[in-house]
């Protein structure tokens, strides 16, 4: 390589190896399909090796393009971020914070705690993302994170906001057909919801309250939105996060001396963030928000 390669050839191998042929990357960017061919024929002469073989099943990326899809990944976070404060500019709290949380702590908590901001602020847009998969603030993919694991990385800023507590819970409904369990034991005659696939959390869970297991389970399920639901539809008895089943008065707390777990909470995000008046005012008003519900 004689001279750097521009981002926007690592931009359309990305957009390859996600989609898997060339028509569909060029839609997904908004090109056209010889704009995006050309692009791959120069990265792969600027990096002098193939990166994708044609089969009759597309495009197959070479160990050389899988090898550049993390970097490409974050160059790509990177260049949003970018775009993110370069929209920023001027003067007050105004432009994009992305915001990332778990499902349940993304649509049942975190929405009114934003609108309140965005009503105080509005300038500011808010992009959020709901997801249990940790997101990469060290690489900017979010700005902002909401995470139940104690951040790692010195570049992060975190405030511990509280724990939140689970435990087992059922609707009213329910338990008018079946009973209320007394009993850990008594919980193999009721009808209980849980997860489909293992995680270290949930065999944390497992190791105090050793019948939460898969065969256990007459619904099962990975998505806590989906567990909340069933919850709610009288479905059964499910782990549910106390303070939210409070505010639902058809949600009843079942055993509450057996299973209490306790998740410590942080409000995260990027030091280099901190003099940015939008990630500030986003961060400030979470962490203040969040310390009234974890209470």
């Amino acid at each position: 390589m004689t001279k750097p390669i521009g981002w926007e050839l690592y931009r359309s191998l990305l957009a390859v190896l996600e989609e898997g042929s060339l028509s569909a990357a060029a839609r997904s960017l908004g090109l056209t399909q010889p704009t995006l061919g050309r692009h791959i024929t120069l990265l792969e002469t600027a990096l002098g090796t193939p990166l994708f073989t044609r089969s009759q099943a597309g495009l197959l990326p070479t160990e050389a393009a899988q090898s550049l899809r993390d970097g490409a990944e974050a160059m790509r976070h990177m260049a949003a971020s970018l775009e993110r404060s370069a929209h920023s500019l001027g003067d007050g709290v105004q432009g994009t914070v992305r915001v990332s949380a778990s499902e349940v702590m993304g649509v049942e908590v975190l929405p009114p705690l934003l609108v309140d901001l965005q009503a105080q602020h509005p300038g500011l847009r808010i992009e959020l993302v709901t997801s249990n998969a940790l997101q990469d603030l060290v690489h900017r993919e979010v700005d902002i994170a909401v995470r139940m694991t104690a951040p790692q990385q010195d570049v992060l800023l975190a405030t511990r906001v509280g724990d939140v507590e689970l435990g087992l819970h059922a609707h009213r409904s329910y338990l008018e057909r079946h009973g209320e369990p007394t009993s850990v034991a008594a919980l193999r005659q009721h009808v209980l919801i849980g997860f489909d696939r293992e995680t270290p959390f949930l065999r944390a869970a497992a190791s105090r309250l050793p019948l939460w297991q898969r065969e256990q389970f007459s619904w099962r399920c990975d998505s806590d939105l989906a567990q909340l639901a069933l919850l709610r539809a009288g479905g059964g008895i499910g782990v549910c996060q106390s303070a939210l089943a409070q505010r639902d008065p058809q949600l009843v707390r079942v055993l509450p001396a057996r299973l209490s777990m306790k998740l410590p909470t942080w409000v995260t995000m990027h030091a280099g963030l901190r003099n940015s008046p939008r990630c500030k005012a986003t961060f400030d008003a979470l962490v203040k928000g969040l310390r009234r519900y974890t209470r």
